[in-house]
């Protein structure tokens, strides 16, 4: 917006994430009210988040034509978007949605090691510690909460995934819309799952959809997933991808409290979990503290 300070555009841009990123809390909510496999699952989401994308455009008239090589590098970052969102609701079904949210938390690590990989910046030793406090925490979960061992590993699969693809979108910024970025991307995860579920015959079960479950979808793939999805690309313009990741970390906490109104998850937590969970958060949450007190001392 004209006449904002870059201040002013940085809250702005904070409040915008903060929004996206507790709509995104409630997508673990969905995807296990949603009966269908993950696959279908995602299938569906991003076929209605294309759809209503493409809608907006012919509305608004926008210009979406990009160059050749920008066009394949998000069509084919579809794929990691599209696995990171199958990988994400299969483990919800493997687990629940409060321990697959936790180990999203991991999407920090995974951002402190990748993302200085990508850029060829100097990795950040307190980015570093505080991906390993997260890792640690992940590891008590996984000491205590051993009937969920496949969810845990989809979840932090799911976060590895996540943290690429936005490190990826947070140089497309620069020189893309957010909508456009989102909607090559989200065409490349129907046409990549298309191409799967054609292969593997998995067609032939598609259509098995009870009706709260087209509610759920439709809510799932326009609020959750092509609203957000841009609202949560537009502000890697201003904020960095490690940013983004830890803010997103939050994600657990608006989960947690809504798996808990929805499904009463918390009373199927042992001490272990809180445990782990309670160090995740507090990195989360102290880490904002520490880079600013690091960078007053270098001033």
């Amino acid at each position: 917006m004209p006449g904002l300070t870059p201040k002013n555009e940085l809250n702005k841009n904070l409040v915008i994430l903060h929004f996206t990123v507790f709509i995104w809390g409630f997508t673990g909510i969905l995807g296990a009210l949603i009966h269908v496999h993950a696959v279908y699952l995602v299938w569906y989401r991003v076929l209605i988040a294309f759809v209503t994308l493409l809608l907006y455009f012919k509305l608004t008239k926008a210009d979406i034509k990009v160059s050749k090589n920008t066009f394949f590098k998000l069509f084919f970052t579809g794929i990691l978007v599209g696995g990171h969102w199958i990988l994400f609701f299969q483990s919800i079904k493997s687990s629940t949605v409060s321990v697959t949210l936790v180990c999203l938390s991991s999407l920090t690590l995974f951002t402190a090691v990748f993302e200085p990989l990508f850029s060829k910046k100097k990795i950040s030793k307190l980015e570093i510690f505080a991906g390993f406090l997260i890792i640690t925490g992940i590891l008590l979960i996984f000491k205590f909460e051993t009937q969920y061992t496949k969810g845990i590993v989809l979840g932090l699969l799911s976060a590895a995934f996540a943290s690429i693809f936005s490190i990826i979108n947070s140089k497309q910024i620069k020189s893309q819309a957010a909508p456009v970025i989102a909607f090559y991307e989200l065409l490349g995860a129907f046409f990549w799952i298309t191409l799967y579920l054609l292969f593997s015959g998995g067609f032939n079960n598609l259509m098995k959809l009870i009706p709260s479950d087209i509610g759920y979808l439709i809510i799932l793939g326009t609020i959750c997933t092509s609203l957000a999805y841009v609202a949560g690309v537009s502000v890697m313009r201003e904020l960095s991808a490690f940013r983004v990741a830890l803010i997103t970390n939050l994600e657990p906490v608006y989960g947690i409290i809504m798996a808990f109104i929805f499904f009463g998850d918390l009373d199927k937590m042992t001490a272990g979990f809180w445990a782990g969970a309670g160090i995740i958060l507090s990195t989360i949450f102290l880490f904002p503290v520490m880079q600013k007190q690091i960078n007053n001392r270098r001033s």
